[in-house]
């Protein structure tokens, strides 16, 4: 077995076409005078920056943060309908949800995204009956143009067959359905690398200290670099507030007296050693609005979710002892005792679903989007799901266009005429490549282990070749970070040179998937943080 410590000198060695250094990048926004400022690197603001530069715009993005390093990388991981939706007689909703989910696991990004079989058990005195679980799986099947299946019952036996955790006692019936799983760490960065190649200026970890006003309209902002606490400004036509969890904080600093626009609720997950393979996903009715989900994801189980009112600083979000109870005493329901145990915990993580304001139970309101613009012009926009992320973009820029008095509009190539499904950098067949790494390595050198393969083909598509000539390159860097986890040492490298990785938990949360894994040790951390410091 290979240890850290007998891994040599990872080396710089970067490839070709390497991002510009946070310097040249904080001089590039600071001398330039953009039409779009992008301030939130979550999907939203994210799928935002991509359409607008597109449409020709010029575009900047800033996070406080890493991309994707709060509620878009705090997700249940699904691109689905939504079948609860049903229930509330939203059929038009769903059947654009479905729209937007097929396009992005088959046109956009079939190489991040793939089809997961969903089982809905049917239990005795459970709050849905079977003959209306069966009903309401067919219709959702319908709303899909049936692309997933029909949706239909399946016996308590056969089900087992393909869970074998799945808890018998009193199961009456299981409702079968079809929707989409993704890594949403993995699709987030995709889609920044989309919009930088369209043209946009993005720069993680570079928090907004305050606003800058010509005339009482906001017309940029200052920010600090967190890494190393340069300050610079940044000039631009439009400010965007794409802040999540953090959006009112930002209309106070256009606007003292902002009242409140949006409420939080809380979802934390568990991640979970598996201790059988699942060929599907557990979905599984708590009460007459909520559902649990057990999901294989990543070679792991993932519970969850939570949804409770949240009213404290968004950055304090973790996973208490209450919710670690919640998530497995619903997940008991379906789920038998033996993986449950909570020795069999990893991970747990927590995020900021936003909502718009006003009463009542947050796991019954809408995941509107809403779009409100301040007293100086700033347009805040928040909420919404992660399966509509580019139709969240393209409504975002429709709305840019029709601002009254906005020369943005003359500049725009407007959003009908783009492509309807552009791909996101790296589309391929995931099994073709992943085929030709198991073959041939993607290079003239040696073989790729068959896990390393898959890995690789469904989190980078095609750019999975150029991680695997950066290992034929550099044999240290073919080798494993953890002899228990697929990743090998050349995406960190990869994720250094051309993924903006600043930090350890850059890679070891989103770029890699150490760290639901449990894998995140101390030793590993250090040797990560040695990689990252050797970025010339």
């Amino acid at each position: 077995m290979t240890t850290l410590q007998s891994v040599p000198a990872l080396g710089t060695h970067p490839a070709a076409g390497s991002l510009p250094s946070r310097a040249e990048t904080r001089e590039l926004l600071s001398k330039a005078t953009y039409d779009l400022l992008v301030v939130g690197g979550g999907i939203l603001g994210i799928s935002t920056a991509w359409h607008a530069a597109q449409s020709g715009l010029r575009v900047a993005l800033v996070d406080a943060g890493d991309f994707a390093g709060a509620t878009s990388s705090a997700s249940s991981k699904l691109l689905h309908g939504g079948l609860r939706y049903l229930q509330t007689g939203a059929v038009k909703l769903v059947a654009e949800n479905h729209f937007e989910r097929r396009a992005v696991s088959r046109q956009v990004a079939p190489h991040l995204a793939n089809p997961l079989t969903f089982y809905l058990p049917v239990y005795k005195g459970g709050p849905h009956g079977a003959a209306k679980l069966g009903a309401g799986v067919f219709a959702y099947s319908a709303l899909s143009a049936f692309g997933d299946g029909v949706g239909h019952l399946l016996s308590p036996a056969k089900a087992a067959q393909d869970v074998p955790e799945l808890r018998t006692d009193g199961l009456k019936a299981v409702a079968v359905y079809g929707d989409d799983q993704m890594n949403d760490a993995r699709m987030a960065l995709m889609t920044v690398r989309a919009a930088v190649e369209a043209g946009a200026t993005v720069l993680n970890h570079a928090a907004v200290t305050g606003l800058r006003f010509t005339q009482g309209r906001v017309t940029g902002a200052d920010l600090v670099d967190r890494l190393d606490g340069s300050e610079f400004g940044v000039d631009a036509r439009l400010v965007l507030n794409a802040t999540g969890p953090w959006v009112d904080h930002l209309r106070r600093m256009e606007d003292p007296n902002a009242a409140p626009s949006i409420r939080l609720s809380k979802g934390a997950h568990l991640v979970l050693k598996r201790t059988s393979p699942w060929k599907a996903a557990l979905a599984t009715p708590i009460d007459k609005y909520r559902i649990t989900f057990a999901l294989p994801w990543e070679d792991m189980l993932l519970l969850g979710t939570t949804d409770e009112e949240y009213e404290g600083d968004p950055a304090d979000v973790a996973v208490t002892e209450k919710d670690t109870a919640q998530i497995l005493d619903e997940a008991a329901f379906s789920i038998r005792d033996q993986q449950l145990d909570r020795d069999l915990i990893t991970y747990a993580f927590a995020g900021l679903r936003v909502l718009p304001g006003g009463p009542g139970d947050t796991s019954k309101a809408k995941r509107e989007t809403v779009v409100t613009e301040g007293r100086g012009g700033m347009l805040s926009v928040a909420g919404g799901k992660w399966t509509t992320f580019r139709h969240i973009g393209r409504t975002v820029m429709n709305k840019l266009a029709a601002l009254p008095g906005r020369p943005l509009a003359d500049d725009m190539e407007p959003i009908a005429r783009l492509p309807k499904k552009l791909p996101l950098p790296g589309i391929a067949n995931p099994n073709a490549v992943a085929h030709r790494l198991l073959v041939d390595g993607g290079t003239p050198g040696p073989r790729m282990a068959a896990d390393t393969a898959r890995h690789l083909a469904t989190h980078y598509g095609s750019l999975a070749f150029d991680i695997a000539r950066m290992a034929y390159e550099n044999p240290a860097l073919a080798e494993r970070i953890h002899p228990d986890a697929p990743e090998i040492w050349a995406q960190v490298a990869y994720a250094r040179d051309h993924e903006w990785a600043e930090t350890a938990d850059d890679v070891l949360r989103r770029r890699t998937t150490l760290t639901i894994r449990g894998l995140a040790t101390d030793e590993i951390r250090g040797r990560v943080e040695d990689v990252l410091a050797e970025k010339p």
